[in-house]
């Protein structure tokens, strides 16, 4: 290998690293969007099971509210009866990455307790 060889290199490593660390960290926060924006509906899916159930029990519709309110706050609870079962849908709009998401969950309960 020729010494001119070598010095043209010099620096090619630090380039290189240079663009694949912004690369990295991207896909990283991507990932992190992903696994929050899942948490969120886990969160969704749960919160409209307890209301189901809490509808379902005859409980008032305002209680059901307050507890999605308090397991997913800014998230909104929208009752559906449909014949025997008392059904639930829980919607939230969290932002991730700065980009803001519908999730949506729907659980039902039997009615009559």
């Amino acid at each position: 290998m020729r010494a001119g060889a070598r010095v043209r290199d010099r620096g090619s490593v630090t380039a290189e690293i240079a663009v694949a660390v912004p690369a990295l960290v991207l896909v990283l926060a991507v990932c992190l969007g992903g696994v929050s924006a899942a948490l969120v509906r886990a969160q969704a899916q749960d919160a409209a099971a307890v209301a189901a159930r809490m509808l379902a029990r005859g409980e008032p519709e305002s209680t059901a509210r307050a507890h999605v309110g308090r397991v997913l706050p800014g998230a909104t609870l929208a009752p559906e009866p449909a014949d025997d079962l008392r059904c639930a849908r829980v919607t939230a709009h969290p932002r991730v990455l700065g980009i803001e998401l519908a999730v949506a969950a729907r659980a039902c309960a039997l009615g009559g307790g």
